[in-house]
This record gives structure tokens, C-alpha cells and sequence, in this order.
């Protein structure tokens, strides 16, 4: 069982890094059983993400039973099992076990190309409330990305396959090594944003007017509609700084700082009592 200083300290990583998980937490026992009352763990979407409640085939359905309740809308659940009968162990005892899942709301934000802008963008946006996933086929990018509790990276010689699995409202960045490849990102994207038009708050692409124009021909070649490519933000940055990698990374995240905030601030406006940020001196 984890000392509570740990255990917290777990929980708030995640949840500063915008993860759902499920604290599953042994309230009860009859008979014999493999763990004590009160042990917990923790399971996030990639399953034991600490912890234990016994190991073995009583932990696996427990994992089996969290990521159900993650991928549901219910915020939690309560199971009785006989070990030997139900779940197939031979301590022959009786296990009651509370699951309760936690989804923070998370400002997603997805990076295709772990290149030098992404080098240079990520870790400055592992210091905002954010969590970010990037995605590269060439491993050794991807393995100079910083370890970080916000960031997910991964090699994926199919870059445009991770766009569907993104969670509503993210905001996609293509910062790959050039049209060739951001093409089928942007494709995915929009024709995803086609069939549920709050699937991406911000679509990003790195470049030039020029090569704007280039990707939109493209893309409308492929059906995707004048009204869907002007959501598009190419080049992606505010209109500041030089193009050395440092200064388009931080022109990138002034941007999505200031589009995020736009979202905020239209879903605050209406409500009672809402002030705008002081000023600064």
C-alpha cells in the first residue's frame, strides 16, 4: 500500500497532466484473500498504472472493469466476488472492491513531428497545463523528446492513424518534414472535423503562405470543402520573432495560448459575475 504523501503525489501528476484514472480501492474482505483491506491501485487508459489489490487473475478483472468504467460516463462502481467461483483463484474468499473514476478536463494538444521546431515547442508547453502527444516515424526524434508526465511520444510510421483517437477539442499540430507528409494528418483531420465539428479547436500546420496554398489545393483535390480549409492556421504562429527554432516555438504556443483563451473567455462571457483577467503592470 502506498504512504499517503506518494499516493497523492501520483494522483495529482495525472491530474496535472490531464489524464482520467481510476483509483480502485479494496474496501472489504471475506475469507482468505491475496491483499489486505484498504490496498488500492490506479489505472489509466494504459492500464496498472500503480499499485496492486492482489495481482494475479483478480487484478486483471479489476484493470478489465476500470477501463470499462473510463470509456463509460459513470463515475463509479462497486463489485462482490467470490475468488474461487467468479474469478477462478483458490483462496475461496470474498473480495468487495470500489471503483472510482476521475476525468480532469485536459487541454490536449497533439505534435506530428518530433523535428527541430517540435524539439523546441514541446518543452516549453510541458510547463502549461496541458497534456500534449507527439508522434514521428524516425525514432531517434522521438527519443530526444524530454521524459515528462504531459507528454506521450511515440514512433508511428503511420503518423495520420493516431489523428482519429485524439479526444474532442484538441488542437493538432502538423510540424512534419513537409507537405508530403503533412498532407494525410490534414486529411484525417478535416474529414474527422467534417463528421463531428468540435473534434479539433485548432488545426496548426507549420510553412508559408506558399506552401498554404499548395496543401489547400491538395486537400480540396481530396474533397475537403473551402469552409474546412480556412480552419486551417498556416503558417501556424503568431506574426513575431525570427524563424530559428526557439522563437517559431514560442510564436506556436503564444498562439495556442491566445486560441485557447478565445474559447474560454466566449464560454464565460455569459455567465453571472464573470470578470476579465486585471491588467498587468
Amino acid at each position: 500500500m502506498y504512504d499517503t504523501p506518494t499516493f497523492a503525489a501520483q494522483l495529482n501528476d495525472l491530474h496535472q497532466a490531464g489524464r482520467p484514472w481510476v483509483v480502485a480501492l479494496l474496501v472489504d474482505i471475506t475469507g482468505s484473500a491475496p491483499q489486505n483491506v484498504g490496498a488500492r491501485m490506479v489505472v489509466t487508459e494504459a492500464g496498472l498504472h500503480s499499485g496492486t489489490i492482489g495481482g494475479g487473475k483478480i487484478e486483471a478483472r479489476v484493470i478489465q472493469e476500470a477501463l470499462k468504467l473510463l470509456k463509460s460516463s459513470q463515475s463509479h462502481a462497486y463489485f462482490e466476488w467470490n475468488l474461487q467461483t467468479e474469478i477462478g483463484m483458490t483462496c475461496g474468499g470474498i473480495v468487495r472492491i470500489f471503483l472510482e473514476a476521475y476525468r480532469p478536463q485536459a487541454w490536449t494538444i497533439a505534435v506530428f513531428g518530433a523535428g527541430h521546431v517540435a524539439q523546441a515547442l514541446i518543452p516549453l508547453l510541458t510547463t502549461l497545463p496541458c497534456q500534449i502527444y507527439c508522434w514521428d516515424p524516425r525514432p531517434e526524434w522521438i527519443e530526444a523528446l524530454p521524459s515528462h508526465p504531459r507528454l506521450r511520444a511515440a514512433v508511428a510510421e503511420q503518423p495520420a492513424e493516431k489523428v482519429t483517437d485524439l479526444p474532442v477539442g484538441s488542437y493538432l499540430l502538423s510540424l512534419t518534414m513537409g507537405h508530403a507528409h503533412d498532407t494525410p494528418i490534414l486529411a484525417t483531420a478535416l474529414q474527422h472535423q467534417a463528421q463531428d465539428p468540435k473534434a479539433f479547436a485548432f488545426l496548426g500546420v507549420i510553412g508559408s503562405p506558399a506552401k498554404a496554398g499548395v496543401l489547400k489545393r491538395e486537400l480540396g483535390k481530396q474533397g475537403i470543402p473551402k469552409e474546412l480549409l480556412a480552419q486551417l492556421h498556416c503558417p501556424v504562429g503568431l506574426p513575431l520573432g525570427s524563424n530559428e527554432p526557439a522563437e517559431i516555438a514560442i510564436s506556436i504556443a503564444a498562439q495556442l495560448l491566445q486560441e485557447r483563451d478565445k474559447l474560454q473567455s466566449h464560454a464565460k462571457w455569459d455567465q453571472p459575475g464573470y470578470r476579465k483577467r486585471p491588467e498587468r503592470d
